[in-house]
């Protein structure tokens, strides 16, 4: 199956993705059965908190501990969505009971909801009718940090300069070759 909807690649740090290169892709969930293994073959420290997943490119579901980067899970990857999840039993089945596009690696748009609703759908879980926690992320035009937008506030939280509140730039200004310690 080939899906469909904007791609993300990986802008976050270089050096996290060279640190992650040994580290195994998230666990593809395709099914209820998937999602049920998984989850008992967790260890329960992990399934006491939300677990970090992609959409990779393919359309599906991949899951990690929340320890893991985003960028491990995907293999690498561009993905359809990304961000963290966490389950419930119910009768029925599973359900999420929270979701979010909350990846500085991949800063997906809220937007990315329609892929994660698509993979969830298709792999039979339930889930609410969009994310349980939005964020919208913006590379600052001037410094080229990458920014969270809270409360509508489009300034650089590390520069203080207007950041562009349109989809297009938001992620396409470079750093600046200038190396700032942290």
């Amino acid at each position: 199956m080939v899906a469909t909807g904007r791609r993300y690649r990986y802008v976050g740090p270089a050096d996290v993705r060279a640190s992650v290169g040994d580290f195994p892709e998230g666990v593809p969930i395709r099914s209820s059965v998937d999602l049920d293994a998984y989850l008992a073959a967790a260890e329960p420290r992990d399934r006491d908190e939300p677990f970090t997943y992609v959409i990779d490119a393919g359309g599906t579901l991949r899951l990690a501990p929340r320890r893991s980067e985003h960028v491990a899970c995907a293999g690498g990857g561009e993905v359809l969505g990304a961000g963290e999840i966490a389950f419930a039993g119910e009768r029925d089945g599973w359900v999420v009971t929270e979701v979010s596009n909350q990846s500085t690696g991949y800063c997906p748009d809220p937007a990315s909801w329609a892929a994660v609703a698509d993979a969830l759908d298709r792999a039979g879980v339930g889930r609410p009718d969009g994310f349980t926690a939005a964020v919208v992320f913006r590379r600052c035009l001037a410094c080229g940090e990458r920014n969270v937008v809270r409360d509508d506030d489009y300034i650089c939280a590390l520069c203080g300069a207007e950041l562009p509140e349109d989809v297009e730039p938001r992620l396409t200004a470079q750093p600046p070759t200038v190396q700032r310690s942290r």
